[in-house]
């Protein structure tokens, strides 16, 4: 179920027009798809980003998953180069382009993302794994280490205990906790996958840990990608404005722990 995003809807490279930044995400939030809209999950991939020091450089990094024993089959790496700065709930116009790129570079079939941002538990109901969900038109889902929208209680302390995010009187997502007495994620949909399984799957992902081994694996891959930045690499629209690191399977790096 794959929708086609115009060039108009697609973040670029450039600085970002704060108000129609805004008014895009309002534009495309009633695509989002909030109930279950898939069959077998086989395979799970995790997606983040991680910065150099200027915040012009960056590395892209996919890790995928069985998601029936969360054994790592496949990782890709992509450079990145961006010119916008960080905003808080358009993180989409700085990550969504390297995030659509390291994507396409993969080889297996992918039933389901994690993205390390937010689903509609958003201002606009409309963050990045929503924007990433509706590009791609594959079900995905936000887990954020920081909220976007307070929770207005705090989870219990055990694995699995969850409070709503609420915006107005609407349910957009959970402040979860993972593992006993650590900090909770905040999950939310992106597209395609309703909260309460957007809850079990994120569980279902973290057996060990605050994150999702997906995320963890790509968030490990993509920090220390990031040390080695080429100094010939240089922006290319061509080739989309990425630079290959070193696709395809590397499991002692998205394994280490």
């Amino acid at each position: 179920m794959a929708i086609e995003l115009t060039g108009t809807e697609q973040p670029g490279h450039g600085p970002v027009d704060l108000a129609a930044a805004a008014a895009l995400q309002i534009a495309l939030r009633d695509r989002v798809v909030l109930t279950d809209d898939f069959a077998a999950l086989e395979t799970v991939a995790g997606v983040d980003v991680a910065w150099d020091c200027s915040g012009r450089r960056g590395v892209a990094a996919a890790a995928v998953f069985r998601l029936a024993d969360l054994r790592l089959v496949e990782t890709a790496m992509a450079e990145a180069v961006s010119d916008c700065p960080y905003v808080a709930g358009l993180l989409a116009w700085r990550e969504l382009p390297a995030m659509l790129e390291v994507l396409a570079r993969l080889h297996q079939p992918l039933d389901l993302v994690l993205c390390d941002g937010h689903g509609i538990a958003h201002p606009r109901r409309f963050g990045l794994a929503c924007h990433l969900g509706l590009a791609t038109g594959l079900p995905t889902i936000g887990v954020a280490k920081a909220p976007l929208i307070v929770a207005q209680a705090v989870p219990g302390a055990g694995r699995g205990d969850w409070t709503p995010l609420r915006q107005g009187d609407e349910i957009v997502g959970a402040a979860l906790r993972t593992q006993p007495h650590v900090r909770p994620v905040y999950v939310s949909t992106g597209h395609r996958v309703s909260l309460a399984r957007c809850i079990a799957l994120v569980l279902r992902c973290a057996p060990q840990f605050r994150l999702p081994e997906p995320i963890r694996a790509a968030h490990r891959l993509a920090t220390a990608g990031r040390g080695d930045l080429p100094d010939r690499a240089r922006f290319s629209h061509s080739r989309g404005g990425f630079e290959e690191l070193s696709p395809g399977v590397d499991t002692e790096a998205a394994t280490r722990r």
